[in-house]
């Protein structure tokens, strides 16, 4: 067998592990960086499986996406062992100080959401239905910002990736290493003892209402649940905000990409960071949390410069081999 049809092979079997292993993390006895190992492997192991072609950087950047959602939700897979280990207070405090004395979730929420007065449920106006859909889309919003950068400029394609999902992966250890809560996980637990004991109703905590979930109830009714499912798991996935993060990323980069498509991702940008903490959904300290790290990826990516070239040149060198005798 010729060593380019074996390293097509290898690779090719470390793309299916790398699917596989996310998928299998509960089940295996592996430690869960040996899973993480796998997954991340497949992106770069795609390279050397195909040849370069716009499918191939779509593809990769999946597969990318898949090794990111493992590591994101894996943290949670013990959710009592994470418990344990939850930062709930300092957030508040920070914000507390942000806030001149009180949440600023708590601020916006009493002066801009409104309830009915009769029956005690939730009254949404144009703008909470804006900043709630503000939030659902994001998750199409880094990913389309690059297949913008894709198609309207292609020199600037791979260095966008790169820097996008640096934001995501770096983030997501983050979580691994400090678990913590969003507004609404503290104000949850802010009326049982444990919550009490610990002061966090006294700081306001559980003043803060989840109203992207009270308006998911009420808009998709019954298939709410199978969605929010889909769409969670973690819930202690808080700080840094990748949410923000990866907007003000997208913004960043596509103002490098044209004015306009610049000007529309501030937008986003400003109306998410609105959003996530008007919602209940992150303090303001997890936003600057966010944009130090867009921040010190944006900074330190021409310190990472050299040896990214030389990996890029590794893999070229095999994918060359791979390719090049067929």
């Amino acid at each position: 067998m010729r060593l380019s049809s074996v390293i097509r092979a290898t690779a090719w079997g470390l793309v299916a592990a790398g699917i596989a292993a996310p998928l299998l993390r509960k089940r295996l006895s592996t430690p869960p960086l040996a899973t993480q190992t796998v997954a991340f492997a497949a992106p770069v192991a795609l390279c050397l499986a195909v040849r370069r072609s716009r499918a191939r950087d779509v593809a990769v950047c999946t597969l990318q996406m898949w090794a990111y959602l493992a590591a994101y939700k894996t943290p949670h897979d013990d959710e009592q062992a994470q418990a344990k280990r939850v930062h709930i207070d300092y957030p508040i405090e920070i914000d507390r100080l942000l806030g001149l004395g009180e949440l600023p979730s708590v601020r916006l929420q009493r002066a801009l959401a409104r309830v009915d007065t009769d029956s005690g449920a939730p009254s949404w106006r144009t703008l909470d239905r804006v900043l709630v859909w503000a939030h659902w889309t994001w998750f199409m919003v880094p990913h389309g910002s690059l297949v913008y950068i894709m198609v309207r400029r292609p020199e600037l394609f791979p260095r966008a990736a790169v820097m996008t999902y640096a934001v995501f992966d770096i983030g997501a250890s983050v979580y691994w290493l400090a678990p913590t809560a969003p507004p609404w996980y503290a104000a949850s637990v802010a009326g049982n003892q444990a919550g009490q004991e610990a002061g966090r109703e006294d700081r306001g905590a559980g003043d803060v209402r989840r109203m992207m979930v009270e308006y998911g109830e009420d808009f998709w009714r019954d298939g709410w649940g199978p969605l929010y499912s889909v769409l969670g798991g973690n819930p202690l996935a808080a700080m840094p905000s990748l949410h923000f993060a990866t907007s003000l990323m997208a913004a960043l980069l596509l103002a490098e990409a044209g004015p306009l498509a610049g000007a529309l991702g501030w937008s986003y940008a400003a109306t998410l960071s609105f959003a996530l903490v008007y919602l209940g959904e992150h303090y303001v300290v997890d936003l600057l949390a966010g944009a130090a790290l867009t921040g010190a990826v944006r900074r330190l990516g021409p310190s990472a410069g050299p040896a990214l070239a030389r990996l890029r040149r590794a893999v070229a060198a095999l994918e060359a081999v791979a390719h090049g005798a067929s």
